[in-house]
C-alpha cells in the first residue's frame, strides 16, 4: 500500500509538472509575443538621432550593457520574482493590485458596498498580524478622502497607458517587421511599399478580432517559439563569427563609459533602450490565464536567454561594421540568404505580439466597465470554454483607425518608439507604486521594505521615464494626450455614477409607502414577474415610486434586483445571489443582489431570468422552513414576522425540475444570516431538502406554513408563465444650482454626452424590447 501511495504521489507530481510545462509553452504566444519582438526596433530607435555608432564601439557596447541590466532588473527581478506574487486570487494587472488594496484598507470609491461582500470565499485577507507602522499607513490612507481619489486616478492613469500601449504596439511591431523590405528594394520603392503593407496587415489583424483568439491561438506559441529560436541562433552565429568578446560589454562599467562619452545625448537615448522591456507588464496582466510557475519558467529559461543572445549578436555584428551608422536595423545582422525567411517569421511574430496586447486592451476595458469606471460598451464573449476571451466591437474599430493614423502620421520607428516607450514606463511606474502599497497593506511587511522596493525600481523607471518625457515633441505627446483624454472620460463617468447612486440613496422610498399601496388607492397587481433594476441594496428606489405613480399597477411577483461589482476577480456561482424579502410574505416582494467580480462573465438575460426564478423558489422554501428548524417551539411563519427589510440569504447551487407542481423539488443552498442586510458568514454548509407541492392536500390547515409556502411557490410558477418585465431607469443627470463650472461641464455636457452615445443598460443586459419598461428620471446632483 505504501508503494502504491508513493507511485500515485509521483504520478500526480509528474502530471503537475507536465501541466506546468504545457502552460509555459502556451504562454509564449499570449504573454511574450510583444516582449520577444523588441530586438526588431531597440537598436534602430536608440541610434535614430541622439547618439551615433563610432569606431570605438563605446556607444554600442554601452547600449548592450544597458539592455542586459534593464532586462535583468525589471522583467526578471521585479516582475518574475516580486510583482507576480502580488496576485489577486491568481489574477494579475492594475485592477488586481487595486482590488487587493481596497479589500485590506477602506479606500474604495465603489458605491453600494456591504459587509456581506467580505464573506465571499474569494475575498481572502492575509491573517498575518499587522505591524504598528503598517497600521499607521493604513489609517493615513483611510482618513483622507483625497487619497482615495488620488489612488483611483493613479489606477485609471495606468489603465489608460495600457490602452495607449494597445494602440502603439501593433503599429510599431508590424512597421518594424515590414521595414526589413528596405534591404531588398530601392529607397524609392521602399518608401511607398512599407506604409501600405503595414496598414493592410493592421486592417486584417483588427478585422479578424471578432473570431476570437482561441480559433487561431494554437498557432501563436509555435510562431513565438520559432522566432525566439531564430534570434538566439542568429545571435550565437554573430557572436562567434564577428566578435566572441562581446560578452565583456555586459559589465556595468560600459554603462559608465557610455555616459562619460555621450553625456546628455546618452541620457536622451535611454528612450530607445527602454523599448527592450515593452511587454513585460503582460507577464503580470495575463497571470490569470496561466500560473506563476509557468510564466516564471518560460521567461527565465527561454525568453530571457534568447533575448540576451539576440541583442549580443546584433552588438557583435555592429561592432565590426561601423559604416552602417545610418542603417542600424535588425535585418543587417541577418545573413543575406536567410533574410526572407526571417522577415516572414518576424511579421508573423509581430502579429502575435499585437494580438496579445489588443486582447489585453479588451480585457482591461471590460474590467474598468465592471467597476463603473468606463462607459458601457458591448462585450462579446468569443469562447464558451475559455474564460476571459472577449471582443469589444467599438473599441476594436477605434483602435484600428488610430493605429493606421499613427502609422501614416509618424512614418518612422523613432517617433513610434518615443510614444510607446513613455506609455510602457508610465504603466510600470503605476505598478511599482501599487505594489509598494500591497507590500505594506496585504503582505504586512515593514514599510522600509516597501520604501526600498519603491526607491530602487522607481528610480530606474523614473530615469527612463524622464528620457522619454524629453521627447515630448517627437512623439511622446501622443500617449500623454490619449491618457488625459481617457482619464477625463473615465473619471467623469465614475464621478457621475457615484453622484447618481448618492441621489438614489437619499431619495429612496420607505417600506411603509410600499405596504400602503393597495386596492383602496386604486392600485392593482398584474400577472407576471416585475424585475426592478436598481443600484440600491436596501430600500425602495425612487424610479419604482415614479413608475407606480404614473401607472397604478405592478406585478404579482416583484423583485428589486441590484447587479453590483465587488473588488474580487471572481465570485463563485454558489455565492453570487443574495436573496431576501421586502415586507411580509403576502406582498410577494423580494430583493435580489447579484454580485460579480471584475473578471466575471455576466449572464445573458434568458439564463439570468430562469436562474433567478429557481433561486427564488429555493429561497422561499428555506425562508418558510427556517423558523421551525431554528427552534422547536417557534411556530411562527414568515408571514407573521414584522414588516421590514428581512435578513438576506446566500442561495447556492441547486436542481429544480421543470414541472414544479407535479414533481418534487431538490434544493441545495448555503445560508448566511445577520441583522438587516448585513451578513456575517460562518463556514458555509451544504443542505439538501426535498419537498412536494401537492394540489390534493386538503387536510392541511390553510394558515399552516406548508400551505402558505405551497401557495407562494404556485404564485411564483404562475407569474413565470405569465412573463417577465424588466423595469429600468432612463436617467438624465444635471448639476444642481450653484454647482461649480467644472461640475456643470462634467455632468451637464460630459456625462450626458457619453450616456447618449454609449450602450444603454438594456443593451448591456440584453433585455428584449418587448419585455422592457423604461422609467424616465431626472437626477439633480
Amino acid at each position: 500500500m505504501d508503494l502504491e501511495y508513493g507511485n500515485c504521489w509521483a504520478n500526480s507530481k509528474k502530471d503537475s509538472w507536465r501541466t506546468t510545462l504545457l502552460l509555459a509553452y502556451q504562454s509564449l504566444g499570449v504573454v511574450y509575443g510583444d516582449l520577444s519582438i523588441s530586438p526588431l526596433y531597440v537598436y534602430k530607435s536608440t541610434f535614430a538621432e541622439d547618439i551615433h555608432h563610432s569606431e570605438t564601439n563605446e556607444e554600442i557596447f554601452g547600449v548592450l550593457s544597458f539592455v542586459f541590466w534593464t532586462l535583468t532588473l525589471v522583467p526578471l527581478f521585479k516582475y518574475v520574482f516580486i510583482v507576480l506574487r502580488a496576485d489577486d486570487n491568481g489574477e494579475g494587472g492594475t485592477f488586481a493590485l487595486y482590488s487587493s488594496i481596497c479589500r485590506n484598507a477602506k479606500v474604495s470609491l465603489l458605491p453600494n458596498r456591504q459587509v456581506a461582500d467580505e464573506s465571499l470565499s474569494t475575498y481572502k485577507l492575509e491573517q498575518t498580524p499587522e505591524r504598528k507602522n503598517n497600521t499607521k499607513v493604513k489609517m493615513l490612507l483611510e482618513k483622507y478622502k483625497f487619497l482615495h481619489t488620488a489612488l483611483l486616478i493613479l489606477v485609471l492613469l495606468g489603465t489608460c497607458m495600457v490602452i495607449g500601449d494597445g494602440l502603439l504596439t501593433p503599429a510599431i511591431s508590424v512597421f518594424s517587421a515590414v521595414s526589413g523590405l528596405e534591404l531588398s528594394m530601392s529607397k524609392d520603392h521602399h518608401q511607398y511599399a512599407v506604409i501600405p503593407i503595414t496598414c493592410f496587415i493592421l486592417v486584417c489583424l483588427f478585422a479578424l478580432q471578432h473570431y476570437g483568439t482561441h480559433r487561431v491561438g494554437f498557432f501563436f506559441a509555435p510562431i513565438v517559439l520559432l522566432w525566439l529560436i531564430c534570434i538566439s541562433a542568429l545571435g550565437v552565429y554573430n557572436i562567434i563569427h564577428w566578435n566572441p568578446k562581446v560578452y565583456q560589454a555586459l559589465s556595468p562599467y560600459y554603462m559608465l563609459k557610455f555616459f562619460r562619452k555621450t553625456k546628455k545625448q546618452g541620457w536622451m537615448s535611454l528612450g530607445g533602450i527602454l523599448l527592450c522591456i515593452t511587454g513585460s507588464e503582460a507577464m503580470f496582466a495575463d497571470l490569470g490565464h496561466f500560473s506563476y510557475a509557468a510564466i516564471q519558467i518560460a521567461f527565465t529559461f527561454l525568453v530571457y536567454p534568447a533575448l540576451i543572445l539576440g541583442y549580443m549578436g546584433q552588438a557583435a555584428y555592429l561592432s565590426k561594421h561601423h559604416e552602417m551608422n545610418d542603417n542600424i536595423s535588425y535585418y543587417v545582422s541577418v545573413p543575406e540568404s536567410l533574410r526572407w525567411p526571417v522577415l516572414a517569421i518576424a511579421i508573423l511574430a509581430s502579429v502575435v505580439g499585437s494580438q496579445a496586447i489588443i486582447s489585453g486592451t479588451f480585457s482591461i476595458i471590460n474590467q474598468s466597465q465592471s467597476l463603473g469606471c468606463f462607459p458601457r460598451v458591448k462585450v462579446v464573449h468569443t469562447s464558451d470554454k475559455i474564460h476571459g476571451q472577449i471582443y469589444i466591437p467599438e473599441i476594436n474599430w477605434i483602435l484600428m483607425i488610430l493605429c493606421i493614423a499613427v502609422t501614416i502620421g509618424f512614418r518612422d520607428i523613432k517617433h513610434m518608439g518615443n510614444a510607446s516607450g513613455l506609455a510602457v514606463m508610465a504603466v510600470m511606474l503605476v505598478t511599482t507604486c501599487l505594489t509598494s502599497l500591497v507590500i505594506i497593506l496585504c503582505w504586512h511587511k515593514p514599510p522600509i521594505v516597501a520604501l526600498f522596493f519603491l526607491l530602487f525600481f522607481g528610480s530606474i523607471e523614473l530615469l527612463y521615464f524622464s528620457a522619454s518625457l524629453v521627447k515630448f515633441r517627437e512623439g511622446a505627446w501622443l500617449p500623454i494626450l490619449l491618457a488625459l483624454f481617457l482619464v477625463t472620460i473615465m473619471f467623469v463617468w465614475h464621478y457621475a455614477s457615484v453622484k447618481k447612486y448618492e441621489y438614489d440613496l437619499h431619495n429612496k422610498v420607505s417600506l411603509e409607502w410600499l405596504l400602503a399601496l393597495g386596492p383602496t388607492l386604486g392600485m392593482c397587481r398584474v400577472p407576471g414577474i416585475g424585475l426592478v433594476f436598481t443600484d440600491l441594496t436596501s430600500g425602495i428606489p425612487a424610479n419604482f415610486s415614479r413608475f407606480v405613480t404614473n401607472l397604478p399597477a405592478f406585478h404579482r411577483i416583484l423583485v428589486f434586483v441590484c447587479v453590483k461589482s465587488v473588488p474580487v476577480p471572481f465570485v463563485p456561482p454558489a455565492e453570487r445571489y443574495l436573496l431576501g424579502r421586502v415586507g411580509p410574505a403576502s406582498l410577494r416582494a423580494y430583493r435580489c443582489i447579484v454580485r460579480y467580480g471584475y473578471r466575471d462573465v455576466h449572464q445573458d438575460v434568458d439564463s439570468f431570468e430562469s436562474d433567478l426564478v429557481k433561486r427564488l423558489a429555493d429561497f422561499i422554501h428555506y425562508d418558510w422552513c427556517r423558523p421551525r428548524a431554528s427552534s422547536a417551539g417557534d411556530h411562527a411563519g414568515a408571514s407573521d414576522r414584522s414588516s421590514g427589510e428581512h435578513r438576506l440569504a446566500v442561495i447556492g447551487n441547486f436542481d429544480v425540475d421543470e414541472n414544479m407542481q407535479q414533481e418534487s423539488v431538490s434544493l441545495g443552498f448555503q445560508t448566511v444570516e445577520s441583522i438587516g442586510d448585513i451578513i456575517e458568514m460562518s463556514s458555509p454548509k451544504e443542505r439538501r431538502v426535498r419537498f412536494t407541492v401537492d394540489d390534493n392536500d386538503e387536510s392541511e390547515n390553510s394558515s399552516s406554513p406548508d400551505v402558505q409556502m405551497r401557495r407562494e411557490l404556485e404564485d411564483l410558477l404562475a407569474a413565470q408563465q405569465s412573463g417577465t418585465a424588466f423595469i429600468l431607469g432612463h436617467s438624465h443627470v444635471k448639476a444642481k444650482q450653484g454647482s461649480s463650472v467644472f461640475k456643470r461641464l462634467a455632468i451637464n455636457f460630459g456625462y450626458n454626452f457619453l450616456r447618449r452615445n454609449c450602450r444603454g443598460p438594456d443593451v448591456v443586459l440584453k433585455v428584449p424590447p418587448a419585455s422592457l419598461l423604461e422609467v424616465g428620471m431626472v437626477y439633480v446632483v
